[in-house]
């Protein structure tokens, strides 16, 4: 999964938030991936996004409760192309991670 941050990091804060999201419905072949890793960078987020074998996406977010929130309300919609039938979320205790990336 992501890379932890190390203690030695310089100036780095640890995450306040950590949410992990299912996302059901035709999220797959519309960019969903690629998209939210855009929306990860631009909301300062750290995680990891994957497709999961039933067609939907499984995705971390971790960074500030503000920032975790918009990544999971923007799962709500997604981007242009998808069709979002449903979002699972449960609260997770923050490993530090470091970059969001798409698992393969």
């Amino acid at each position: 999964m992501g890379r932890k941050r190390t203690s030695a990091s310089a100036g780095s804060t640890s995450p306040t938030d950590r949410r992990h999201v299912l996302v059901a419905g035709r999220v797959q072949g519309v960019f969903f991936r690629a998209s939210c890793v855009r929306e990860a960078a631009r909301n300062e987020v750290q995680g990891w996004i994957r497709n999961t074998p039933d067609d939907g996406v499984e995705a971390v977010f971790e960074g500030s409760a503000a920032a975790v929130a918009a990544m999971v309300a923007w799962c709500r919609q997604g981007p242009p192309g998808a069709v979002v039938e449903g979002v699972h979320e449960r609260v997770e205790r923050p490993e530090g991670l470091d970059g969001f990336r798409i698992l393969r």
